[in-house]
């Protein structure tokens, strides 16, 4: 089952999780990588976060980022 998003904001939010999720996987590979990973672990964290309060926000209403 594909995950529908609530508006057009979490749309981007989920495909730029997924982008970091994709980035991570291919460093994985190259050796000496762990800090930017770790890195890019922090940015997807903060994402999600983000993405978080955007799901909480009801529909229609918009907050200042």
């Amino acid at each position: 089952m594909t995950y529908e998003p609530g508006s057009p904001e979490c749309r981007v939010l989920i495909d730029c999780k997924a982008q970091v999720e994709a980035m991570l996987l291919a460093l994985a590979r190259i050796d000496n990588s762990r800090h930017i990973r770790d890195q890019l672990v922090s940015v997807h964290n903060q994402l999600e976060g983000l993405h978080e309060l955007h799901r909480r926000q009801p529909q229609g209403s918009t907050a200042p980022v």
